[in-house]
């Protein structure tokens, strides 16, 4: 048997008892309205509920088809059928392009009635169905399992990030770009009693000081030249929710003291505005700077320095943490097979050992870009060799290891094995052009070579 709620809205009594009564015998729950005003306010009160409006065209205070995109508003997952009494072709394909499921008129056969309303109610539970799997998949990208490693510099991080993300404290990460702060700072806002809200993110350091002001606290119609309506800034936005201000050691210094008045009161003034505008919103702030040392500089508001810092989690670099490069390269592999639609990289076992050599300045965001490089470069079917790497991983991977290694690379012999080494990578193996780029001989390059076993 059916189940699902359906609002019933039409002005005759008769048929709403009639067609609510019909509807309920095969199993379905019915909210019944006799106006638009009405019927709007029940979908308001029960919009996660309702699976389908059953809607007259001709209402005493509105149209069905100018409704269409109110009812829509109200409740998006649900549909709409309209009714009528006098139905026209003209009439239906109005109200389907309009959004409507299907378009009925009164006095047909129950039985269609009834077919429709199981078709339109299906329809509406597989949206919702597949809006709950889209924000399972969300809330699984915004939590700690989404952090991949268990190097032990990580594992820290994760522990203090998880015991401060149920409190609103505000965060403050550090850390090298690209270490990974962002998903920190959504890790930290999924496993808080905030995550049902907004998550808004906002580089500090991608607009000018003045835009940065209208972005974030907004502005009333008329403050300022090209304001011709009121505009919501995105810490309004976050309203309920979580405020991530990345590399905020960027923030001038005006709009640090209009952040610190958020912080203290939570509340603040619109461009423009005479009246506050209150808000409950966590921050979690992320920078690359040492915040101290700015302040002590005078760069940095102190005040706002140890507003700030009430809690702070260090997010390690990737050459804190190699021992997570395998895993990081087959997660990125499976993602970049994905977009690319192909199959994943499989790597060598030198490739990977280069990967794990070298130091990633750029850190986790620098080896997925080394990764779609390579994926998109790599022939379908071959694995990733060690040619297949930038030049600057392939010379790390060549380095010396061990406690000699400091002491070696100071050595004149050493000095020029890598300067030859870099050389021939740089002509790709051509070894008159390397002779010629050296300044020596060709012969002299066949002895180097052979000395120094470069193959």
């Amino acid at each position: 048997m059916p189940t699902g709620t359906i609002l019933l809205i039409d002005d005759e009594t008769q048929l709403r008892t009639v067609v609510g009564r019909l509807l309920e015998l095969e199993g379905y729950t019915v909210l019944q309205a006799s106006d638009a005003r009405r019927g709007l306010q029940a979908l308001h009160d029960h919009a996660d509920e309702v699976l389908l409006v059953l809607s007259d065209v001709k209402l005493p205070d509105g149209h069905g088809v100018e409704l269409l995109p109110r009812y829509k508003a109200q409740a998006p997952l649900a549909e709409v059928v309209l009714m009528t009494a006098y139905g026209t072709v003209a009439d239906g394909v109005r109200a389907m392009k309009a959004g409507a499921f299907d378009y009925l008129t009164k006095g047909d056969s129950d039985d269609q009635l009834l077919v429709v309303a199981e078709r339109a109610v299906e329809k509406a539970r597989l949206q919702h169905r597949v809006a709950d799997l889209e924000r399972q998949v969300a809330g699984a990208q915004s939590t700690f399992d989404a952090i991949i490693g268990h190097a032990p510099a990580l594992e820290a991080a994760k522990h203090l990030a998880r015991q401060v993300a149920p409190t609103d404290a505000t965060v403050l990460l550090g850390g090298p770009t690209g270490a990974g702060k962002e998903l920190f700072a959504q890790a930290i806002h999924g496993a808080s009693g905030r995550r049902q809200k907004a998550f808004v993110a906002v580089n500090c350091s991608a607009f000018s000081r003045e835009l940065l002001e209208s972005e974030l606290f907004g502005y009333k119609k008329g403050a300022f030249t090209g304001a011709q309506a009121d505009k919501k800034g995105l810490i309004e936005e976050a309203n309920g929710g979580t405020l991530f201000l990345d590399e905020i050691g960027e923030l001038e210094l005006g709009l640090q003291a209009k952040l610190l008045r958020v912080l203290e009161s939570q509340e603040f003034l619109k461009i423009g505005d005479t009246k506050p505008t209150r808000v409950n919103v966590r921050l979690v702030a992320a920078t690359n700077r040492n915040l101290k040392q700015e302040a002590d500089a005078g760069r940095f508001r102190p005040d706002l320095y140890y507003r700030l810092s009430v809690f702070e989690v260090q997010v390690p670099p990737l050459s804190a943490r190699r021992a997570d490069v395998p895993a990081l390269v087959e997660f990125y592999s499976r993602q970049l097979a994905a977009k690319l639609t192909r199959r994943p990289l499989v790597l060598t076992a030198e490739a990977l050992r280069a990967l794990q050599a070298y130091a990633w300045p750029g850190n986790v965001r620098e080896l997925r870009n080394v990764l779609e490089r390579a994926a998109i470069l790599t022939p379908a079917g071959q694995p990733l060799d060690l040619d297949g790497l930038p030049l600057e991983i392939q010379l790390a991977a060549a380095a010396p290891a061990g406690p000699a290694a400091a002491d070696d690379e100071r050595s004149l012999r050493r000095v020029e094995e890598q300067h030859i080494r870099r050389i021939l990578l740089e002509a790709g193996g051509n070894k008159t052009e390397a002779a010629r780029v050296l300044g020596i001989g060709l012969t002299t390059l066949y002895r180097k070579v052979q000395e120094y076993g470069l193959g």
